[in-house]
């Protein structure tokens, strides 16, 4: 992470972080996150907020004694409770002096390609002008299909989509440790995790509060698309005073996940978030090419093929036998087409370019 100012810094902050005991959302904890933030900006940061808070705050102006749990019932909670979410939000932020801009998002905004690319200059102008852009999923919409599911894989995504210089995961506990520290007492604090192994996520948990949807579990997979992308990421208890500043200077107990490598903005969207369209399964030769001379891939290293692809579809890329993708790509060819080229004799354009090209799991990068 770039030390000095004029970093991008993406904030997740959970629903337990702005609730009280009652589930209610809590008015002076969201004063004290925006306080934060605005101390942040006015030093020269930028900050992106991705909240969680919308069903929390709403469900029980329906009426609900507790959270509901049926889809229309968190659905209707969140089209009530958004507005309201940002409602505190916007007084607290103005009080600094420093606008806002909501964005809703779900999977659809990132695997589509040009919804990417819109949701990001947008994201770049909001900054640009000063705005403290506040994210969340669009859960009044949103479908199990769309579903990104949970912020921790949310703030992830955009970390990783804006090249974040960090990502600050907000919630009831200071960090990873080796046990649960609330049953176990020779539960050890983790300082620094280099690979998000099984090991590791062995160590988490199940779902964490009953105001929140994610756990530990969430933050680890979040935490693993950002390193891989090229963000570092901190989980810290929001509880500590003055949280944000002090994780930022690393003056606050946490738990930092290490940077795998980074990766361009189209290459992110190749890895992450574009939907296959179908699979390729290449022989031996066509995998060296493409993992160890960094070459494109040519029609003849096809062996197989699946899926109703068409050129400029994404497609996966296995190892011929294998059912783990190691990369995907853009083909040039429909199926049809690609597997007849590849039984043909004869010199023949590149079934996937280099260029369109990304290479999945750390052991081939």
């Amino acid at each position: 992470m770039r030390n000095g100012t004029n970093r991008l810094i993406v904030v997740k902050v959970g629903s337990s972080s702005l609730t009280g005991p009652a589930g209610d959302l809590d008015p002076a904890r969201v004063a004290s996150l925006a306080g934060q933030i605005a101390d942040l900006v006015e030093g020269g940061d930028r900050v992106i907020l991705v909240s969680s808070g919308a069903i929390a705050a709403g469900f029980r102006c329906l009426g609900f004694a507790q959270k509901p749990q049926r889809i229309a019932d968190k659905q209707a909670s969140a089209a009530v409770g958004q507005g309201l979410l940002m409602e505190e939000y916007n007084r607290c932020f103005l009080v600094r002096g420093l606008h806002t801009g909501q964005l809703l998002l779900t999977r659809e905004d990132f695997a589509d390609n040009r919804r990417f690319k819109n949701a990001y200059a947008a994201l770049g102008v909001l900054l640009d002008r000063g705005a403290v852009p506040i994210i969340n999923e669009n859960d009044t919409v949103a479908v199990e299909e769309i579903k990104i599911g949970d912020n921790d894989t949310l703030s992830a995504q955009v970390a990783a989509m804006v090249h974040a210089d960090l990502l600050i995961l907000l919630t009831d506990i200071d960090g990873l440790y080796t046990a649960d520290p609330s049953r176990d007492p020779a539960a050890k604090h983790i300082d620094l995790v280099p690979e998000i192994s099984e090991e590791v996520y062995a160590l988490a948990g199940g779902a964490g509060s009953s105001v929140g949807t994610g756990g530990m579990q969430t933050k680890l997979r979040g935490a693993a698309l950002a390193t891989d992308a090229g963000v570092e990421v901190l989980i810290c208890s929001s509880a500590e005073p003055d949280v944000l500043r002090r994780a930022v200077a690393g003056e606050v107990r946490s738990t930092r996940f290490a940077v795998h490598r980074t990766m361009p903005t189209r290459r992110q969207w190749l890895a992450f978030y574009a939907k296959p369209k179908g699979r390729l399964w290449i022989d031996a030769g066509a995998v060296g090419a493409l993992l160890d001379k960094k070459k494109s891939l040519l029609p003849p290293g096809v062996v197989r093929a699946e899926g109703d692809f068409r050129p400029g579809d994404v497609v996966e890329v296995l190892s011929l036998g294998a059912e783990t993708p190691i990369g995907r790509g853009i083909v040039r060819y429909d199926r049809e087409e690609l597997l007849h080229l590849a039984g043909t004799p004869g010199a023949h354009g590149e079934a996937i370019h280099r260029d369109d090209w990304v290479t999945l799991g750390k052991e081939f990068s």
